[in-house]
């Protein structure tokens, strides 16, 4: 459980959607990038700018962001964090603790 996640320039994901965020420099990454593009599968979320990130989707769209996959890493950290502090308040009323 992820929620949503900020590609880069106010595009967002749904985190529980995707499958893998990889570097586009391999050989592989390029073909299947050409592949989603050929089926209609390709999101182009760079806003012109370089590709730094292919994420994989669950329905096997490919969705290209310019910022590191690092990055969008972190941020999925920092939304299941969220979450899961969200759940702890419901599951545990802070009146519940005192």
């Amino acid at each position: 459980m992820y929620g949503i996640i900020n590609i880069g320039f106010g595009n967002i994901i749904v985190g529980d959607r995707v499958i893998a965020i990889v570097n586009p420099e391999s050989a592989p990454m390029k073909r299947l990038k050409e592949q989603a593009k050929s089926v209609d599968k390709l999101i182009d979320a760079t806003y012109g700018r370089k590709t730094r990130a292919i994420v994989i989707t669950d329905s096997s769209h490919v969705i290209l962001s310019a910022i590191q996959p690092e990055t969008i890493a972190i941020r999925f950290k920092q939304s299941f964090e969220e979450l899961e502090k969200v759940l702890h308040n419901i599951r545990v009323p802070e009146d519940a603790i005192k």
